[in-house]
């Protein structure tokens, strides 16, 4: 069903229970990697999933570039247990804005977007924009209840990129 303006077809308790839940999906998601908690990060997907990082222009013309791609919550683990062990870099703070969440249809997933922007610290340095953009998603409803994320795009606007992106955004 598709939640277009002025139409509740879940009745509204229902559809602003379902807004609550997903953005206490977000601020959780975002709160675990700007917490530094990454080992929690794949949790907040499905077993099969998919997640990326990818510029928009690849988006719009359907181009499967990105800069970052995960097509597991395995391939998840990995890259967090890189990040944590293996990969040398500038100790960073990273922080998550995410506003304008909606739900624009829910069928057997909640097709969700936001827009995000993510700002970067390193300890010389003063805060910096490190990526702007919008996250397209699916989630969906687990058997136990929770809402994970079944795919995840993080569209970033900017065609160009910094150095390195180190954390998921």
């Amino acid at each position: 069903m598709s939640i277009e303006e002025g139409s509740l077809p879940l009745g509204i308790d229902e559809t602003m229970r379902l807004q609550y839940e997903v953005e206490q999906l977000y601020s959780r998601y975002a709160a675990a990697i700007d917490d530094g908690r990454l080992d929690e990060w794949p949790e907040f997907f499905t077993e099969a999933c998919f997640y990326a990082i990818v510029p928009r222009d690849n988006f719009e013309r359907g181009l499967p570039l990105a800069v970052m791609r995960c097509e597991s919550r395995d391939m998840l683990k990995d890259r967090a247990r890189a990040i944590r062990e293996t990969m040398m870099y500038e100790p960073r703070y990273v922080r998550h804005q995410i506003t304008n969440v909606r739900i624009e249809r829910v069928d057997e997933s909640i097709h969700a977007q936001a827009n995000y922007a993510v700002f970067e610290v390193l300890m010389d340095e003063l805060p910096k924009v490190l990526s702007v953009g919008r996250s397209i998603d699916l989630i969906r409803r687990e058997p136990d209840g929770a809402l994970r994320f079944r795919e995840k795009r993080a569209v970033y606007d900017s065609v160009l990129v910094p150095n390195s992106i180190i954390y998921p955004l």
